[in-house]
């Protein structure tokens, strides 16, 4: 099923700086490599997202005087919440965790990359107007079914499988291949916006 020429695996910022002892881990965010390695054996298409900030950006706390990590701000595309300096261009931290084996991988989709606006998701910046462009490079190929795996479950792979059903797909979320910041119950919140977006959860097991 998996390898069907429709059917794409997304794997989302599994970076160094989102690993136990990067500037912005997820708790166990290593422990899922070697199983998104086995996943992506199981796929003939897959497209890796790589969160790539230029220096100072606006989502960072650094970037805003008097400002703390995870505070909440205006900024005028909406609120936006304050990140300690993460996954800067062209830095180790930027980079992909070392054990992550995905050779045949045809698209690394960089995002965040605007100083001014954030991206979350790997369809759509935070703006909620300017695309990365991946939606029309799937649909191109003739990609109707995304399976979403990766970091983190409640921000850039919850926003993803978001936008993956805006865009029209059919969107999965493997649970077991994906670490969570969960942030003041934003696991559960992140859960419940999938499941009402017709987002699938599933386990790797379902798939292997």
């Amino acid at each position: 099923m998996t390898t069907a020429s429709r059917t794409a695996l997304l794997v989302i910022d599994v970076q160094n700086d989102f690993i136990p002892g990067g500037s912005l881990p997820v708790p166990e965010g290593d422990r899922i490599v070697p199983l998104i390695n086995q996943l992506a054996r199981q796929f003939t298409q897959v497209v890796i997202a790589q969160d790539w900030h230029p220096k100072g950006h606006a989502s960072f706390a650094s970037s805003h005087p008097g400002r703390q990590p995870y505070e909440v701000i205006q900024l005028p595309y909406g609120e936006q919440k304050l990140w300690p300096d993460h996954c800067v261009q062209d830095t180790a931290g930027a980079e992909f965790h070392p054990q992550l084996h995905l050779p045949h991988a045809q698209l690394v989709i960089r995002k965040g990359c605007n100083p001014d606006i954030d991206s979350y998701s790997a369809f759509l910046e935070a703006d909620r107007r300017t695309t990365t462009g991946l939606a029309g490079y799937l649909k191109e190929r003739g990609i109707d079914t995304v399976y979403m795996v990766g970091l983190a479950l409640d921000f850039c792979v919850m926003f993803s499988a978001l936008d993956a059903r805006a865009a029209g797909f059919n969107a999965f979320v493997v649970l077991d291949a994906c670490r969570a910041i969960d942030l003041d119950g934003s696991l559960a919140a992140a859960i419940d916006r999938m499941q009402s977006a017709g987002v699938g959860l599933l386990q790797s097991t379902d798939l292997l």
